[in-house]
C-alpha cells in the first residue's frame, strides 16, 4: 500500500492540492476497505479518528478525489458510493448491490457496439453490472 499511496499524494501535489492528514486516511479507507462506500459510511470510519468530522468535509473531499480521478463513483439505491479508482488497464467492474463489493470484468463490449451503431464515435464509457455476489446471494436464498 505505501508504493500506491505515494502514487496518490503526488497526484494531489500534481493538481495543486494540500496533502493533509484526513484526505490521507480518507485514501487510506478507500484502500482497505477495496468495494464501494457511501458519505455516511466513510464519515462513521472517519469519525473514529477524528471525532466530529462534518459531512460537509467529507462531501468536499470525496468530490475533490473524484474529480482528480483518485476516486470513482456509482449511484447504489439512489446513494452516490466512492471506492478507489482503478489504476490497472482498461475493465469494468460487477458491483453487489447488497454490500458493495467489486469484481473486475475484463471483457470490454464497446467495440460490438461501435460497429452496431452507425455514423457515431464512442469517445468514452463506463460498464458497470449490478446484483448480488455469491455470498449475498446465499444469504437471501
Amino acid at each position: 500500500m505505501n508504493g500506491q499511496m505515494k502514487q496518490y499524494k503526488s497526484k494531489l501535489k500534481d493538481n495543486g492540492l494540500k496533502i493533509t492528514e484526513k484526505r490521507i486516511r480518507m485514501i487510506g479507507i478507500f484502500l482497505d476497505e477495496e468495494r464501494y462506500l457511501s458519505a455516511r459510511e466513510l464519515q462513521g470510519k472517519m469519525n473514529t479518528e477524528y471525532p466530529g468530522i462534518s459531512y460537509d468535509t467529507i462531501y468536499r473531499n470525496l468530490y475533490t478525489l473524484n474529480d482528480i480521478d483518485i476516486l470513482e463513483q456509482t449511484t447504489l439505491d439512489g446513494e452516490m458510493q466512492y471506492k478507489i479508482s482503478c489504476t490497472t488497464r482498461h475493465h469494468h467492474h460487477f458491483i453487489c448491490e447488497n454490500c458493495g463489493d467489486t469484481k473486475v470484468i475484463h471483457y470490454c463490449p464497446v467495440q460490438t457496439w461501435q460497429k452496431e451503431l452507425e455514423n457515431v464515435e464512442i469517445t468514452n464509457h463506463k460498464v458497470e453490472l449490478y446484483g448480488l455476489c455469491g455470498e449475498c446471494k446465499n444469504v437471501s436464498a
